[in-house]
This record gives C-alpha cells, structure tokens and sequence, in this order.
C-alpha cells in the first residue's frame, strides 16, 4: 500500500499564519514572534504556494482570511495547540531564540564577527545565524531578522547609518616605498589607484581641491574587502574606512598617506526590525558597538598619519 503524497508545511509557516490571522496584521504578528513584517509575509507566501490557495487577503484596514484560510485558521489552531502541550516542548532548552541576521561580507568580516562574543556571552539564550549578502549587486540573503545594507541617503529616517564612516587614502609601506614621496593628495597623479564602484574616488578628489575624474586603468573590485587585499598586496592606493581597515593598519600592512577624510557615498544601515525581543537587544547592541569602532579606527588612523 503506497503512502499518501503529504505535504508538510514549516512549523515557522503555520505559526506565522495563525499569528497574523489572529491578530489581524502582519505588523502585530511580528512584534508577536519577534520577527519582521517582511519575514511574517514571506512565511505566509511560502505556506499559501505549498498549499496551492490564498490563505489570506489585504482589505483597507486589516487581513481577510478567504474561506480556505477560516477552514485552515481552525485545523491549524487545534494542531499548533496539540503541539505546545507536548511536555518535551517545554523544556527549558527549547526556549533559544533563534535570530538570522544577514549583511555584507567586508562589514561582517572586519566589524561584526570580531566582536560577536560581546553579545553572545551576554545573551547566551539566543543564537545567531550570520547570513553574507553582495551589496552592489543587491543580492541580500533569505529572510533575515536583522539586515545590514550598504546604503545611498534615506530621506525617510527608516534606516539610520549605525556608524559615521570615513574615508581616507590608504597604501602599503611597499608601495609607498617604490613611489615618489607622496606629500599631498596631487602627488597621486602618478600613482596606481584601486578602483571600486562601491567606494567612489570623485568625493575624494572634490575635497582635496582636485578635479580628476574616477580612475579608468586598473582592475575594478567589485567588493570593499578584496579592494583592501588588493592595497595591502602593494597592487595601489585605496580610498578605504578605517573601520573596516583597521587590522591592517594596526599591523602597519596599511599606512593612511593624509589626514584627509570625507564622508563615503554610502554608509552601512541598519533596515527596520522588530521592536522589541531578541532582534532589538541586538541592533542595540550592534548600534553601540558599530559607533564604538568607527570613532576609535578614525583615531587610531589620525594618530598614523600625525605620527
């Protein structure tokens, strides 16, 4: 006797539906299970395309369940029900608060994991999953509680800089040795120049009283991490934060040329989240230590170049 063709929905899917169709919103659902907006309705989206029907629909004011989705509301009611009552589930083991935060590689690389341990040995009863995304191609990872973009200006305030970033030009002592002195931001006429559309040198150039255009000799870098790999290997100079920089200026593989600094074109930003729970304890936390390295990488690197 052949089995039946089930198809099985994700607990996340139905808990999401229940929630929303409960409360009325996505907006509440999410402040419920300390999630997204946004993730409520992807879970929802993938539960609606598993089923093969609209569970659920937008009116002026709130959510209209459609009859499949009263009939579903109550099956998965009862079931979600029968679920919470098994002893086992409420262990106290089962009470982590999973959180998945998803950013870009050089971000997470040089500010974000450095400092993880902060947070975890804070908060041991929530665990992190740390998802990359490619900024300048806009390809973000799956649903995420957390987001961290590399962003133009947002005129509306719903995504705040979580630093103030700088940048200045940076290149390796190997490279500086094989160039003529370089005593101001002109003497880089003659020098080779990483080229990055992420990190523009125009802002640069504007502030230093120059009237150059980008580069257009050299490789283009489509990533602020492989643009400082590129400069630390001696391969030219980089427009480069100090933030993002700072091992290799602590190790001296990286030396700023100027004191010049000017504002990047983008900043790291931290988009909506939950308002309360997990994801806010940790863009709290995350606000709090993104201003801390900013500051201290823009000083440390003031005080090389005064050196």
């Amino acid at each position: 006797m052949s089995l039946p063709d089930l198809r099985y929905p994700s607990i996340d899917g139905l808990r999401a539906f229940e929630c929303a169709a409960r409360l009325g919103s996505f907006e509440r659902a999410a402040d419920a299970l300390h999630v997204t907006a946004s993730a409520i309705g992807k879970r929802i989206a993938t539960l609606e395309e598993l089923l093969g029907t609209p569970l659920l629909t937008r009116s002026a004011r709130a959510l209209v369940l459609t009859p499949a989705g009263k009939e579903y509301l109550a099956q998965v009611s009862t079931a979600l029900g029968l679920l919470a009552a098994v002893p086992l589930h409420q262990r106290a083991a089962q009470q982590v608060q999973r959180l998945r935060i998803t950013a870009p590689p050089t971000f997470a690389r040089q500010v974000l994991v450095p400092h993880l341990l902060q947070f975890t040995e804070a908060h041991p009863r929530v665990e992190l999953e740390i998802v990359l995304s490619i900024p300048f191609l806009d390809v973000v990872g799956s649903e995420a509680d957390i987001e961290v973009r590399h962003l133009d200006d947002d005129p509306a305030g719903e995504a705040p800089p979580l630093m103030h970033d700088v940048v200045m030009a940076m290149a390796a002592p190997a490279l500086i040795a094989r160039l003529a002195p370089l005593r101001t931001p002109a003497d880089l006429a003659d020098a080779p120049l990483l080229r990055t559309p992420i990190e523009p040198w125009t802002p640069w150039f504007r502030a230093a009283g120059l009237d150059w255009g980008e580069p257009t000799q050299g490789t283009k870098l489509v990533d602020l991490g492989l643009t400082l790999e590129a400069a630390v290997s001696g391969q030219g100079v980089v427009l480069a934060r100090p933030s993002l920089a700072r091992p290799w200026l602590a190790s001296g593989a990286l030396r700023p040329l100027f004191a010049l600094a000017t504002t990047p074109t983008r900043q790291y930003r931290l988009l909506p989240h939950a308002a309360d729970g997990a994801a806010a304890e940790f863009a709290q936390w995350l606000r709090e230590t993104c201003g801390a390295v900013a500051n201290e990488a823009f000083a440390e690197a003031r005080a090389l170049v005064s050196g």
